[in-house]
């Protein structure tokens, strides 16, 4: 099932409703919207040989062309690979040469420096601030979406691994088909007056729910920041009423205080989904008590999109049942399609209540990590996805999160590897040893912290930064630097992170 198909389906039958808005201004109908995309893939495909097989990448912020563009590519029969705006145009570059794309969408600003960097597989280029993305609105439109299997790649989602490098998430067609269905059936309904907006990046959450409103006929809305900020969400909510939108935690937590500061009551929010990181539950509970029910909970992960676990909102805003409080720190129970089950290390099931790795199996489940074939064994066993992360579940099936494995840094909803930091600090002539970890942050969540072991030169935190900022994203790079004479390890030779993330413990907890 091509996801296109939907596209076509509503422009078929309610041509006339808005589709897509810059801020408040319509761009296109269904109907020109569905046109748009057809003429998009019919140029891709007459103009660039893009068709089933293929992978095409888009790098830009958020814009109503992301939308345009994803699904001019799937009209093709193609997979999209969106490519977080955040990152530097080096590791996009890595990204489009591992995938073997070979067009790039971009905006000048996001992607316009890949020209310069990026490999030679990659042969063009088209920007949307160019006459060239104009002019492929005039292509022959293609007749209809190519067909695509449920088993077809439609998707591939770049997600950092343990060995510092991304790794490509096979999102097929069936995934989102699972992925899709589930949310009408265990997060939210979608209706043809709602309308969600695009304050979290595409690339990510935002953009994979996209499908449910598509499928609906509802309202697409971009704001004129491209990004997250609270007044002009608020703003825009009360103009367009019924706005539904994702969220990470520290997202939801500036809203409220935003709230709180302006007397802002939430008019016209229909819909928060809060998912991408661990949110407190006095901050949850604090949010239900400013803006009322408009809450729900969502958990996945890019090799589950979406597709794990739900807390429904009568969850998140139940304070009658006797457990509500343990219900609203959890992540929720099981979504439709899928299983979810608490393993031990021996791949055994534990009991209610014990801790134990959480592990998925279903229609949800990635197809599989691009061209790793050892990553994808080592995560899929008999059919279950471990997903590295830590909870137990209680009797009436509510899953809650008890920690997260890999030693992962979530600031502001952005997943930040620390292996891949280090390996760019190990670069800096003059750093014998580096270890990242995550420090707690009152607004992002965690900041970057890495911990530095010269080798007898003096080494300043300008000279770090500087390599950081030319080779990864800015969101990567380290906040503060602590240099030490040695790194704390074990008899393994192992470096303790642990007391590393004790010891900024100690330092916050003393200032």
């Amino acid at each position: 099932m091509n996801p296109a198909e939907w596209l076509i389906r509503t422009a078929r039958l309610y041509p006339e409703r808005p589709a897509l808005f810059d801020h408040d201004r319509v761009v296109a109908d269904y109907a020109e919207f569905a046109r748009r995309a057809r003429a998009i893939g019919g140029a891709l495909q007459a103009q660039y040989g893009i068709g089933p097989g293929h992978r095409v990448a888009i790098f830009m912020r958020n814009a109503t062309q992301y939308l345009e563009a994803m699904y001019g590519v799937w009209m093709t029969g193609a997979a999209a690979i969106p490519i977080n705006a955040k990152l530097h145009p080096r590791e996009a570059a890595w990204i489009i040469e591992n995938a073997g794309a070979k067009v790039a969408l971009i905006s000048d600003k996001v992607g316009g420096d890949l020209g310069e960097v990026g490999p030679d597989t990659l042969k063009t280029l088209i920007s949307i601030d160019h006459p060239d993305w104009a002019a492929m609105y005039g292509a022959a439109p293609l007749e209809g979406a190519t067909a695509m299997h449920v088993d077809d790649l439609a998707w591939l989602f770049y997600t950092s691994g343990t060995t510092g490098k991304p790794k490509g998430v096979k999102v097929t067609a069936g995934n989102i088909l699972s992925m899709t269905t589930c949310y009408f059936a265990d997060v939210d309904e979608v209706h043809a007056d709602d309308a969600i907006l695009y304050a979290a990046p595409m690339s990510h959450g935002a953009g994979i729910y996209n499908f449910m409103h598509v499928i609906r006929g509802a309202r697409h809305v971009v704001p004129n920041s491209a990004g997250f900020d609270p007044a002009e969400i608020f703003d825009l909510a009360a103009r367009h009423k019924n706005i539904s939108m994702f969220a990470a935690p520290t997202m939801v937590k500036r809203l409220v205080d935003f709230a709180k500061a302006s007397g802002a009551t939430g008019e016209g929010i229909r819909t928060i989904s809060y998912a991408g990181g661990p949110m407190y539950t006095a901050d949850i509970i604090d949010a239900v008590s400013v803006l009322g029910d408009r809450f729900v909970q969502v958990y996945g992960q890019g090799e589950c999109p979406m597709g794990i676990t739900a807390l429904r909102r009568e969850f998140v805003s139940d304070r009658s049942h006797p457990r509500w409080r343990e219900r609203l720190g959890s992540v929720g129970v099981a979504q439709s399609a899928v299983e979810v089950k608490i393993f031990g290390e021996d791949g055994a099931e534990l009991p209610n209540g014990e801790v134990g790795e959480i592990v998925v199996r279903g229609p949800t489940v990635m197809g599989g990590y691009w061209q790793n074939e050892a990553a994808t064994k080592s995560t899929i066993r008999d059919g279950w996805l471990w997903t590295g992360d830590m909870g137990a579940m209680d009797a009436d099936g509510f899953v809650t999160m008890h920690d997260r494995s890999k030693d992962m840094i979530i600031s502001g909803g952005s997943n930040i590897y620390p292996r891949e930091v280090e390996e760019v600090l190990l670069e800096v002539e003059g750093v014998a040893e580096v270890a990242v970890v995550g420090r707690a942050h009152p607004e992002w969540g965690e900041e970057v912290v890495a911990f530095v072991v010269g080798d007898g030169q003096d080494l300043d935190p300008a000279t770090l930064d500087r390599h950081c900022i030319e080779n990864i994203a800015r969101f990567k790079r380290p906040k503060d630097y602590v240099f030490l004479a040695e790194l704390p390890k074990n008899n393994y030779g192992k470096v303790l992170k642990t007391d590393l993330r004790a010891r900024l413990e100690k330092e916050m907890n003393d200032e």
